[in-house]
């Protein structure tokens, strides 16, 4: 089948991206495999007029909308793209795209402690702003190593004045820890051990196995992954830190390829990737119109 863009990944970037080229009378297809980043979330945040919404939700109406204006969803995994653009899909299809945009988002790797996974969504997050609200004024942790922990610490003492702060192997300098005194932000030294949880509800940390102490839910630094492997096997150039270059459209280095929300971004929260989304749309669109122009 061909199509002027092929988006792929269906998340809040790349059904805004579908919207605003089905609405702009272009043949799209976005491809899905299935794994939004935040399915294990009961509710999203931080998303004007969506505030609450469950995240499978969100997507539903999403896919309801972009449907409405002829686009195809295709549910498969793209296992390839090579360059003109052939997207081969596990289910056997090869899909033919004049352009092709990228929002196939990041994966969080949490520190290796036990029981951590087990309790991600819910008690155990990484964005204060995205879930904050929902904990504050608990008793917070937050398991973070060095400036990046304290940092965290301090943020997240807005939303509560009863926090710890669980160092691991790197401890706070003697700066950070007169920082986090002057917030009444505790440290908590020692071998993490496991995240414990009764009831279905996490209820401590345990150190150096064998002191517990009682939280009731955790802010941790996950290392942020990005699924970027169809943009680097294409060639696309990346930063210093690894991440996929994109101007600020989205646009990367490979010709006809843009990029948009996680898979460039670790920072962007819903709305943001879903307006970069659009903004990539928009301007895919526009070359496209561009390449109808005979050149003088």
């Amino acid at each position: 089948m061909e199509y002027d863009v092929v988006v792929v990944g269906a998340g809040a970037a790349g059904l805004s991206a579908a919207l605003v080229l089905g609405r702009a009378m272009r043949r799209v297809a976005v491809v899905d495999a299935g794994e939004p980043r935040n399915a294990p979330s009961d509710a999203l945040h931080g998303y004007l007029s969506r505030d609450g919404m469950a995240p499978g939700d969100l997507l539903a109406e999403g896919r309801a909308e972009i449907a409405r204006y002829g686009v195809e969803l295709i549910e498969d995994r793209v296992v390839a793209v090579e360059p003109g653009f052939a997207v081969r899909l596990a289910g056997g299809a090869t899909l033919s795209a004049r352009r092709l945009l990228v929002t196939t988002g990041l994966r969080d790797e949490l520190p290796p402690v036990p029981g951590l996974a087990q309790r991600w969504g819910r008690d155990v997050v990484v964005c204060p702003y995205c879930h904050g609200y929902e904990v504050r004024d608990r008793p917070l942790g937050v398991l973070g190593e060095g400036p990046t922990g304290v940092l965290k610490a301090l943020l997240v003492r807005e939303w509560s004045a009863d926090i710890v702060l669980f160092p691991g192997a790197e401890p706070p300098s003697e700066q950070d820890a007169a920082r986090l005194a002057a917030r009444g932000i505790a440290v908590a030294t020692g071998e993490i051990t496991r995240v414990v949880a009764e009831n279905d509800r996490l209820t401590g940390v345990e150190l150096d196995g064998e002191r517990v102490v009682g939280r009731e839910a955790l802010f941790v630094h996950a290392r942020f992954v990005p699924s970027d492997g169809l943009l680097t096997g294409l060639g696309a150039e990346v930063d210093e830190q690894g991440w996929v270059r994109v101007d600020p459209t989205g646009r990367t280095s490979v010709p006809g390829v843009w990029a948009a929300g996680n898979v460039v971004d670790p920072m962007a929260q819903l709305i943001i990737a879903a307006a970069a989304g659009s903004l990539a749309a928009s301007t895919i669109n526009n070359e496209l119109v561009l390449d109808l122009v005979p050149v003088a």
